[in-house]
């Protein structure tokens, strides 16, 4: 061995097509519906650039974390392994997994991944982001019970011989129903709309701002023989004062006149229907719209309550993702044969947050000490 440890290649990945990517093939009795649905969210995050970055900025808002245990030993342990884990075959740490993750989660409402051990079985080699198109998700004899059925090359759906190693999160479910709702749910009208919006302008903007002229020989009583001629002329010395580069007079003889196509009309003003639909979209994914570029007027304490409604909204993904990130911890200790108590620290989402806790607790604490006071006062 070169560098004095052997190398823990993973086993084989359950949740994909032949352990690589999807072949693009549809269910077998599946719910092509919901293959539309997320191949729909997947345009809209294409075409509206602001829904991307809303998206992305909530990703990297929701933070970093580590585990904390009682036994040092252990702690470091696991933090290292979380550290190294291996990613998608190319990535390499838990972030680079709760990221994907939690952008699948939010974009169709449901995340599906998987811990892949090496070929001993005792240790987890890697993490995989499965795709939801290679994964059908399938209630089984009760309502608590959901099988994972994982698509073959040839297109049917097999279960997974081993559920206890999938990874499975969904937000937002409606009553009866096994697959969670995208966060982008009632946007593609809106961004349907907006993109029409578009369109228009760079429409208008190609027919007025690229100026188009019309070009018009009215020949007298005594040039009637000669229209043909005069108008071929006419053609001939106007395309070349176009073409060319530099500026060039138009010369020629008889009644002409030039007027610019589409002078007259003006381009519809778009500002209000625009801001109409991004302030849609911006109530939707609940991101305050100064981190989004957008600079609307708003107060100073407006914007320190559209950064606590933000928070709010980053302790419930973190929460959604707690489950998945203690399934993986539990199942690294466990497969260690170790039984420790942990705990999962987020880091904080900015040093604000930091302030309003420590004024609360100080708040907290002179209150506590005035009614203590107050209760001495009134036994004495």
């Amino acid at each position: 061995m070169i560098f004095g440890r052997k190398k823990r290649e993973p086993a084989q990945v359950q949740t994909a097509v032949s352990c690589g990517y999807s072949s693009g093939l549809s269910f077998i009795g599946g719910v092509e519906t919901d293959r539309c649905e997320r191949q729909l969210y997947r345009s809209l995050r294409e075409n509206v650039p602001v829904i991307d970055a809303a998206l992305g900025k909530l990703i990297r808002l929701t933070g970093t974390f580590t585990v904390r245990c009682e036994d040092e030993s252990v702690q470091e342990d696991i933090n290292d392994f979380l550290k190294r884990v291996r990613v998608n075959g190319n990535q390499h740490g838990i972030d680079s997994f709760v990221g994907a993750y939690l952008d699948q989660l939010l974009t169709y409402g449901t995340a599906v991944g998987e811990m892949v051990p090496d070929k001993s079985g005792r240790r987890i080699a890697a993490l995989y982001n499965a795709s939801l198109d290679d994964v059908e998700l399938k209630a089984g004899k009760d309502p608590f019970d959901i099988t994972f059925m994982a698509r073959s090359v040839t297109g049917e759906n097999t279960e997974v011989r081993y559920p206890e190693l999938i990874l499975c999160s969904t937000i937002m479910n409606r009553p009866g129903k096994i697959y969670g709702t995208s966060l982008l749910r009632g946007l593609p009208f809106v961004g349907d709309m907006l993109m029409k919006i578009f369109n228009a302008v760079g429409t208008n903007w190609d027919r007025v701002g690229n100026v188009r002229f019309a070009v018009s020989y009215r020949p007298g009583e005594n040039d009637r023989n000669f229209t043909k001629e005069r108008t071929a002329m006419i053609a001939s010395e106007w395309s070349k004062a176009m073409r060319s580069r530099e500026p060039r007079d138009f010369i020629t003889v008889g009644d002409v006149s030039i007027k610019v196509i589409g002078a007259e009309n003006q381009i519809p003003d778009c500002e209000v229907p625009i801001k109409m639909l991004l302030q849609q979209i911006v109530a939707k994914l609940s991101i305050p719209p100064f981190l989004l570029g957008l600079s609307w007027s708003t107060t100073e304490r407006m914007s320190v309550q559209q950064a606590d409604i933000l928070t709010s909204e980053l302790d419930f993904y973190r929460g959604q993702l707690e489950g998945c990130i203690r399934k993986i911890c539990d199942m690294y200790l466990k497969l260690r044969g170790i039984r420790r108590r942990y705990s999962i620290k987020w880091d904080c989402v900015n040093l604000q947050d930091e302030v309003e806790l420590a004024r609360a607790r100080l708040y907290n604490a002179q209150a506590d000490q005035l009614a203590a006071k107050d209760k001495e006062g009134c036994n004495e």
